[in-house]
């Protein structure tokens, strides 16, 4: 006789199995049978995390860690929650404190402590800690970490490490590509440029997935041929909100300066790459009538992704803002979901010289099977073009509220830039947000060390250690570029 499967065990099998959705529908039918289990309140709050619903997170982190306050698995989930809504030092005590019970989740919460402190940037404690060993030394990503270490200690050693662990083809793709383009990085800090190029190329080769740009532009033409038809296809279909802001650019286009510049003023929070969007957009999507047939898509299902937005957005900005600033990758492209979902939010664009965003892109990390495009500069320069027909267009369209200046035009002034995007949110001017390297917000994201300095000239250009790497088919888009220019 077959043995049931408990409510417990099935929502742990399907959260192994990535059904996320399944796991939360699971964990809902388990608490309308037990509101007080533990384990129902734990496994609801691990898929509703995995799916960005923050605020229904903490709640049921929350209330799991008042029925087992020792608990790991709680505790560990509370930290990793913790680190995803920027409570860096929390989300460190809490690895900390699982670390210390040395149970079955200590190895995993020695690890994100270790990482944490890395892309936080406190290099001395990163060191320390891993020179105190443990049992995390056994697991293979240990040898990322100890690569780091090297990295800090000795950098030509560190490098050498780096290469080995990508090379390295037992170990899964992540961590080769993580040790990849760290070691391209040190490659192009240290002037050379033909070693970084091919690194890079060679890690594109072994971890990047195959590029199929037909998934890119299928939806791009379709967003342009919708766009032409004048607005008469599309309305607002939510209530408006105000106090929300969005990027409209493509990724190393200066972003992330921009945002830790915006968050050193008092009213405005930060939230870094939110996936809110992203789940509104694959919400309207799945549905199968947006955009096409956007009348028949009920204006109830827009309010409510609107409020579940805003719940988790209100939750990662910092006490005391009243205005969130969402630097999501996806932004320049969900401009229509933008505006029907969000009518009154902000939009900025900001553009960088194209090789230079080309060159920064080819030599990252990105995620291989979401940016696949980024192993390809003709790939890259499709969607460079793409990214500037589309944005101004919807601007002219859809009506947004938006600004748009360049990279370079922010480096050269950027008190003029700052202050025509505080305009735009009804602002005042405040001198901190010309000090982005004093923010003590954590910068998850590559250019985590560049926010780090004064704002700066140094990655204008760039793209001329590469100069192999580009042809005539840059011309018109860089040309274009060109054009915006303010200050040369």
């Amino acid at each position: 006789m077959a043995v049931r499967e408990t409510p417990a065990a099935k929502i742990e099998r399907l959260l192994q199995a990535g059904d996320n959705a399944g796991a939360l529908a699971a964990a809902n039918d388990f608490l309308k049978l037990s509101p007080n289990s533990f384990l129902a309140r734990l496994g609801r709050a691990r898929a509703n995390m995995r799916m960005a619903n923050y605020v229904d997170a903490e709640i049921d982190s929350a209330l799991a860690l008042k029925l087992s306050p020792n608990d790991e698995g709680a505790r560990n989930l509370r930290a990793s929650l913790d680190l995803r809504l920027g409570r860096t030092d929390a989300a460190i005590e809490g690895f900390r404190f699982v670390k210390s019970l040395k149970g079955p989740q200590a190895l995993e919460a020695a690890i994100s402590e270790l990482l944490t402190l890395h892309n936080a940037g406190r290099s001395e404690e990163f060191v320390r800690v891993a020179k105190e060993g443990g049992s995390w030394t056994k697991d293979p990503r240990s040898e990322l970490i100890l690569a780091r270490v090297a990295v800090i200690e000795d950098k030509e050693r560190g490098l050498e490490e780096l290469k080995r662990v990508f090379r390295t083809r037992q170990h899964l793709w992540p961590l080769r590509r993580f040790a990849g383009f760290e070691a391209v990085g040190i490659l192009d800090k240290a002037g050379r440029y033909r070693e970084a190029f091919d690194l890079a190329t060679e890690v594109h080769r072994e971890t990047t997935g195959p590029l199929e740009m037909e998934m890119w532009n299928a939806p791009l033409e379709q967003q342009m041929k919708l766009l032409d038809r004048q607005p008469a296809w599309y309305r607002p279909r939510a209530k408006p909100v105000e106090g929300v802001a969005f990027i409209a650019a493509m990724p190393r286009s200066g972003t992330t300066l921009l945002e830790q510049m915006l968050d050193r003023h008092p009213a405005i929070g930060g939230i870094g790459e939110f996936d809110g969007l992203d789940h509104v957009c694959r919400t309207l999507f799945d549905g199968g009538l947006w955009p096409t047939r956007p009348s028949a898509v009920p204006d109830s299902l827009f309010n409510e992704l609107q409020q579940r937005y805003l719940g988790g957005a209100h939750q990662i900005r910092k006490e005391g803002a009243t205005w969130t600033f969402d630097k999501t990758l996806r932004g320049w492209r969900a401009l229509p979901e933008i505006a029907a979902v969000f009518p009154g939010a902000v939009c900025i664009n900001v553009e960088r010289d194209p090789r230079d965003m080309a060159t920064s892109i080819f030599l990252s990390y990105f995620n291989p099977t979401s940016y696949e495009w980024t192993r390809d500069f003709h790939a890259i320069c499709t969607i460079a073009e793409w990214q500037r027909r589309v944005v101004p267009r919807a601007f002219e369209v859809l009506g947004l509220k938006h600004t748009r200046f360049v990279y370079e035009d922010l480096v050269e002034d950027p008190a003029m830039n700052a202050e025509l995007c505080l305009k735009l949110m009804g602002l005042p001017m405040d001198e901190r947000v010309l000090s982005p390297e004093e923010n003590k917000k954590g910068a998850w994201t590559l250019s985590h060390a560049q926010v780090r300095q004064p704002i700066n000239r140094k990655s204008i250009g760039r793209w001329k250690n590469y100069e192999w790497a580009f042809d005539s088919r840059w011309d018109d888009v860089v040309a274009a570029h060109e054009a915006r220019r303010q200050h040369r």
